[in-house]
């Protein structure tokens, strides 16, 4: 996917190992991420990049702007007995660049997500977002998602 935007050309693709550092610091660039990411030891980060990119059930991806990552996102895809044995996808880890944001690139990036599971077969897309994200609750219920459930995580 390319796109013009303000600033030059936007396009997503698969990300690679040498993204981490530009991918983490996307993931750190919150204030909930900024407590939960760190960038002392890439062991771990490795290994779960290592995970998502063997799996055929997860693409992690980069948006770039004009050659430099800005944007990142994973997706999911899931089987499931319910809803007639259908399969569903899962948007995780959605970060676009502060100074990117508000001029559509997320609502790129969610559409091209949203496009790659009806081609894939799912009948529903789902994500999770933080409680206190209220201006992400706003830009995905932009797109036509609905704060259907309540999600509850168990931390380990």
């Amino acid at each position: 996917m390319t796109a013009a935007v303000e600033g030059g050309t936007f396009s997503l693709r698969r990300a690679r190992k040498g993204d981490l550092p530009r991918i983490l610091a996307l993931l750190a660039d919150d204030q909930l991420g900024a407590v939960r990411e760190s960038v002392d030891d890439l062991a771990p980060y490795e290994l779960a990049f290592d995970a998502i990119d063997a799996d055929p059930a997860h693409l992690l991806v980069v948006g770039e702007l004009d050659g430099e990552v800005v944007a990142t996102f994973q997706l999911s895809y899931i089987p499931g007995l319910s809803r007639k044995g259908s399969w569903r996808s899962q948007i995780e880890a959605v970060r676009v660049s502060g100074e990117l944001r508000g001029q559509g690139v997320g609502a790129l990036m969610i559409q091209w997500a949203v496009d790659q599971a009806r081609e894939r077969g799912c009948s529903l897309v789902q994500l999770t977002t933080d409680k206190s994200r209220v201006a992400a609750h706003r830009f995905y219920e932009r797109l036509g998602f609905v704060a259907s459930h309540e999600g509850m995580k168990l931390k380990l």
